[in-house]
């Protein structure tokens, strides 16, 4: 059985997986893009030791911070983790629905790479070709070399209604936009008390090239500080404002691309929730035997 835990940050996504996974006797697979990467912790929240709770957790730590990772890599390694545990119950987590798209959906790579120069095309035409490409994608439209860059990556075709993984269940949690967006806010102000900017610094100072610095939330809005761009709170006030934006357009992949069965998170009394979706994926169990 492959149940896939979505939803927007904040959520409670990490706590619903680890839980399934205690329940069903599971192993954990991430598909966070950012979570990839070796010591990008505190910004991508990723899920602590303690917090696993002795639960195995896989495609973690996977890419050095200098180091680039496409969609395509992401497919082959998760499919051979899918593979090699088979025989095993396996939680899926994470907020990149392009990755998720990949791993569970017929999502074909061309191996032939393009050089069109896009030079009959504005800046606004580009932008809306890239969105169409990846709707998740946060070049700016201005940013016209990041654009063709993107567009002459390798390009893929999704079939929606070809489910490679018969079984999977895809499950979303979800909850108010006042709400959600107050846990957004207030968890950016803990991953400062937790350390965030001596994370960057540190990272920055080590990988001053790496993509991922550049082009993560939480990574290069600090970056901008360090390089005496913006101040300490506009760079905080900016992490709040893209993570609040990054989670509307989560909900409109999830929705539009997958078979989501949604479930309001009761942040009074988690367990509730962790209740609800054990008795729908029993129940899915039960028809589907």
């Amino acid at each position: 059985m492959i149940i896939a835990v979505v939803g927007p940050t904040g959520v409670g996504k990490t706590k619903l997986s680890i839980k399934l996974a205690q329940k069903y006797d599971a192993v954990i697979v991430n598909f966070d893009a950012v979570q990839i990467y070796s010591f990008l912790n505190i910004g991508s929240a990723k899920v602590t030791e303690e917090e696993k709770e002795n639960v195995k957790h896989l495609m973690l730590d996977v890419k050095e911070p200098d180091e680039e990772y496409s969609v395509k890599e992401y497919q082959e390694d998760a499919r051979k983790v899918l593979n090699d545990y088979k025989d095993r119950n396996i939680i899926l987590v994470g907020g990149t629905g392009l990755y998720l798209s990949a791993l569970l959906y017929d999502y074909r790579f061309t191996d032939d790479k393009s050089s069109d120069t896009f030079e009959d095309y504005t800046n606004d035409e580009l932008y809306q070709m890239a969105l169409e490409k990846d709707q998740n994608m946060q070049i700016h439209k201005n940013n016209r070399q990041r654009l063709i860059r993107f567009l002459n990556k390798d390009i893929s075709n999704i079939c929606p209604a070809k489910l490679l993984y018969k079984d999977a269940i895809v499950i979303g949690l979800t909850t108010n936009r006042d709400n959600l967006y107050e846990k957004i806010n207030n968890r950016v102000d803990k991953m400062f008390e937790s350390g965030l900017l001596e994370e960057v610094k540190d990272l920055y100072q080590k990988y001053p090239s790496s993509k991922v610095l550049h082009s993560a939330i939480g990574y290069k809005e600090i970056i901008d500080y360090l390089n005496g761009n913006i101040s300490l709170d506009a760079a905080k006030d900016d992490i709040k404002k893209k993570s609040r934006h990054y989670a509307k357009r989560q909900y409109t992949w999830f929705n539009n691309q997958m078979d989501v069965t949604w479930f309001n998170t009761d942040y009074d009394n988690f367990d509730n929730t962790v209740n609800e979706v054990i008795s729908y994926v029993e129940n899915k169990k039960s028809k589907s035997n």
